[in-house]
């Protein structure tokens, strides 16, 4: 097994389903939905729901039924990203080569 590959192949899988998942400014404001789309979409590795996937596969689950559980696993870690680099906590004006959220979108 060539881990990059499966680490590469299942990253796919999530960014997919993020992007059908995350609400479109048809469904909540657009200013939310460009924030919240900004940061979920804005790159990373996907280490962690990729975790939840490998380990959904390794006890015998179907990948495809966890996949939402590891889309959560994700939403909640961009969610302490962008908490974390709100003024009140580390004052990070730029994330993954990026402006911050609240640096972009106040």
């Amino acid at each position: 097994m060539d881990i990059k590959q499966y680490l590469h192949d299942k990253k796919e899988i999530v960014d997919g389903a993020l992007e059908r998942l995350l609400p479109s400014g048809n469904e909540i404001p657009a200013p939310m939905s460009e924030g919240i789309r900004y940061s979920v979409l804005s790159g990373g590795k996907r280490v962690r729901p990729v975790l939840l996937l490998a380990a959904c596969s390794a006890t015998g689950g179907q990948e495809k039924k966890a996949l939402k559980a590891a889309c959560a696993v994700e939403l909640i870690h961009t969610y302490s990203l962008i908490h974390d680099d709100l003024p009140s906590m580390d004052d990070d004006d730029m994330r993954r080569g990026l402006p911050t959220n609240h640096i972009k979108f106040g």
